[in-house]
């Protein structure tokens, strides 16, 4: 019995209504979970857009393990010989800087193999409900594979009872790197469900989530929080998590109530405080949108690594040190490309999603990420894709052809080398 690993976008509350864009794509996963249950078809978009059963990309059979090197759960493992297993593993995996955050509907697979061949050398699957994930096998199978190219992975779960949580988590551990609890979505749904941001609210309740994952997995047990507006509650916090037996803590330098990313900085000074308290590798999240914020969050924070979410969706190659035009065109030393273009990268990501099926809805949202400029400037091709109700891979690539015919070209930017920079004489160019 072949055993697929499926992370849709979490679903929650169907008979809820926001109107955020988080909100309608677990609104969608919902609406294909509950169809699939009965049989049915909402609609096309939910469709896979190939034969899964012929591309399938997990080979591993149920239950069997794969070896990790490491095992052993943590439970036994006290202090010093905890933090030793937690750089032993992230040193293991060859300690990646460059990393793909957890994104709803938009973190799959077809996506995270392109970001991965643009220089991601980590990335998260999107979060999974817990509780579904360990109950229905519709859901286990639905909308997310993995693959060997796919790691190091981490899976994300959200999550309130501890031992529903174990559940799920013992279904994937062979199949990843770290399994990861969001203690950082803040969207209204998390509050309703009781998960993510809102676990900030009870403490001892988060604790027992990561012990019982410490003290009964073979694979290391990671966590995705967000600051608390008190810098020292920040700190005891990520303090209680290293306790528990967390091996890895991704820090989003934003409050819970700070859900606007251009409205509201990241706080890198609060990523880098609690690098200092703690003793495990800490991962920064929050305005990374170009490879100089990397570089200078890795600076300032002294974390371990980085994570990038929305400016990857417009972007999959960041990592590779390209740009968009809004960080290229007002930046010294920056040269227009040539080469890559945010075409081409959707021509490549379609292409990874023929041999690794997702439903329509999720390419359907990669196509208006990286062509949101090409559409601003043909939009008679975005009313025409936006009508389009159900997408072929043919129609796709028309399209891009078409944006190409009528002349649209949006470069992609890159630093110039040192030779660039000086003229011929030895001057400045």
């Amino acid at each position: 019995m072949k055993f697929q690993l499926i992370s849709v976008s979490s679903i929650f509350n169907l008979n809820s209504r926001h109107n955020t864009y988080l909100y309608r794509n677990f609104s969608m996963a919902t609406q294909t979970l509950n169809s699939a249950i009965n049989g049915e078809v909402v609609d096309d978009d939910d469709l896979l857009c190939s034969d899964a059963a012929a591309t399938s990309s997990i080979i591993e059979k149920e239950g069997e393990r794969q070896p990790l090197g490491l095992n052993c759960a943590n439970g036994y493992l006290k202090g010093e010989a905890r933090i030793e297993r937690a750089w032993a593993h992230w040193k293991k995996l060859g300690e990646p800087k460059l990393i793909v955050a957890p994104m709803v509907d938009n973190s799959e697979l077809p996506f995270r193999l392109l970001c991965r061949k643009h220089g991601a050398q980590a990335a998260y699957t999107p979060m999974l409900h817990s509780r579904i994930f360990s109950e229905n096998e519709k859901y286990r199978s639905l909308e997310f594979t993995t693959c060997k190219e796919d790691r190091p992975l981490f899976v994300q779960f959200c999550a309130n009872d501890p031992d529903t949580l174990l559940e799920a988590a013992r279904r994937v551990e062979p199949y990843c790197d770290y399994v990861d609890i969001n203690l950082g979505c803040p969207q209204r749904i998390a509050r309703r469900g009781n998960y993510g941001a809102f676990l900030m609210d009870n403490l001892p309740l988060v604790k027992s989530l990561v012990e019982k994952l410490a003290s009964n997995l073979d694979v290391p047990v990671s966590c995705k929080i967000r600051v608390f507006p008190n810098l020292q509650d920040t700190l005891s916090y990520a303090k209680m998590l290293e306790d528990a037996g967390c091996s890895l803590l991704a820090v989003h330098g934003r409050t819970r109530d700070e859900k606007d990313g251009k409205k509201f900085r990241a706080n890198w000074e609060a990523i880098k405080a609690v690098r200092d308290v703690v003793r495990i590798p800490v991962l920064a999240n929050g305005d990374i949108r170009h490879m100089d914020d990397v570089h200078n969050c890795l600076e300032k924070t002294g974390a371990d690594g980085v994570l990038s979410a929305e400016s990857l969706l417009e972007n999959p190659a960041l990592f590779a040190g390209y740009r968009t035009a809004e960080w290229g065109l007002s930046t010294a030393g920056i040269k227009e490309d040539g080469k890559l273009d945010q075409a081409e990268l959707l021509v490549d990501y379609l292409k990874l999603c023929e041999r690794h099926p997702v439903p329509w809805r999720m390419i359907r949202s990669h196509v208006h990420k990286m062509l949101g400029e090409w559409f601003r400037i043909q939009p008679s091709v975005r009313e025409d894709f936006n009508q389009q109700s159900q997408l072929t891979f043919e129609f796709l690539y028309d399209l891009v052809n078409r944006l190409r015919e009528l002349g649209v070209s949006v470069p992609l930017y890159v630093k110039e080398t040192q030779e660039e920079a000086v003229s011929p004489n030895g001057d400045a160019a």
